[in-house]
This record gives C-alpha cells, sequence and structure tokens, in this order.
C-alpha cells in the first residue's frame, strides 16, 4: 500500500526537478489534449513523451534501492546467471537502471532514450529487466497498471495545469542525491504558475 503512493510521488517528483524537459512535455499535452478540458486516462495512450519522462525518471531514480526479495523454487538460469533452487534473490534497482554496460551516459536524464522509432508506444516496465519500475514476472506487482496509469495522470496533470519554474530566489532546482535514500537531498520546491482557463480548475 505505501508504494502505491511513495513510488509515483517519488517519480514523478525527479521528474519534476528535471526542469529542462518540461516544455517539450506541455507541448505534447497541448496538441494532443488541448488546453480546454483536462488530461483523462484515455489520453494517455497518446503522451509518448510524458511516459518517457517517468520511464526515464522511474530508471535513474527508483524509490528503494532493492526489489522485494523473490526465493528460487527450482534451479535456473536467468541472462547466464545460474540460481540454484532455495537461494534468496535480491535485484537492485540503481545497479540495473544506472548500469553504464546497459545505458550510454546512465547518469544524465534523457527521457529519448526510451522511444526506439515514431510508432513505439512506450510502457513503464521493462521485460528485459534492464530496469524496474514495478516488479516483474509471475509474482510482480499485481497493481502495476493501476500505478503506471496512477503516475502518469499524476505527472500529466501536473505539467498540463501548471507552469514550473525553480523558486523566484534561485535559478535552479538542487538535483542532489540524499546521503540516506534514493529522495532528493532538499525536498523540491517550486513556483506553479496556472497554464489553462480558470473555470477548468473549479
Amino acid at each position: 500500500m505505501i508504494e502505491t503512493v511513495d513510488n509515483p510521488s517519488n517519480a514523478v517528483e525527479w521528474a519534476l526537478a528535471e526542469i529542462d524537459i518540461l516544455a517539450k512535455a506541455s507541448e505534447e499535452l497541448d496538441r494532443v489534449v488541448g488546453k480546454d478540458r483536462l488530461v483523462q486516462e484515455f489520453d494517455l495512450p497518446k503522451l509518448n513523451y510524458v511516459m518517457t519522462c517517468l520511464k526515464e525518471s522511474f530508471r535513474i531514480h527508483p524509490l528503494a534501492p532493492f526489489h522485494v526479495p523473490h526465493v528460487s523454487s527450482k534451479d535456473t538460469v536467468v541472462c547466464g546467471y545460474f540460481i540454484p533452487k532455495g537461494s534468496q534473490v535480491l535485484l537492485s534497482r540503481p545497479g540495473l537502471g544506472r548500469n553504464p554496460r546497459v545505458w550510454d551516459e546512465p547518469l544524465r536524464f534523457r527521457p529519448e532514450r526510451h522511444v526506439h522509432d515514431e510508432d513505439s508506444v512506450v510502457v513503464l516496465t521493462d521485460p528485459e529487466l534492464h530496469m524496474l519500475s514495478f516488479s516483474t514476472g509471475r509474482r510482480g506487482c499485481p497493481g502495476v497498471v493501476l500505478g503506471s496509469t496512477l503516475s502518469t495522470m499524476l505527472l500529466a496533470r501536473l505539467i498540463q495545469c501548471f507552469a514550473w519554474r525553480p523558486p523566484l530566489s534561485t535559478n535552479t532546482i538542487d538535483l542532489a542525491e540524499s546521503e540516506n535514500d534514493l529522495a532528493l537531498a532538499k525536498l523540491l520546491i517550486a513556483h506553479a504558475v496556472p497554464r489553462l482557463n480558470l473555470q477548468i480548475y473549479l
């Protein structure tokens, strides 16, 4: 239950902190949804750039360092690694998402890396385990669809409804990671300006 709230909010906070992406995401929302109504669930499959921003946030800034532990029910080989029956398996989320053998410039926030061609539809999961936004496999997160929808809707509405900028006292947002966990070291404080007609917010 905790991850239902914390995982989406952590990913969205990091995505908003990467303020350089917001202009392109706003443009996509204006083109797909417009400014006369709020983004709805049926719009989400057409918001590829918003999805890539969220996926990149999940990749580079996961909520927790490790996946929920699993126990191997039989001897198996995964990606060339032999896992004996009874082994406890822990997957490192930062280890996967920031792996320089898989990701070019792994510490750079670059949403475009998740779009392979113009017709591809971006999803937040990765069946090849190059990253973990949600758990995977037969015992994977039962709420993956709900979590994906909730996360995307939250980010899309925040970007559609408001123009974001650093607080008036500064021109930058501190992207330092906390020493104790994978969250922002300092809470994200940003100045929001409404982008839509006022009656839409009612």
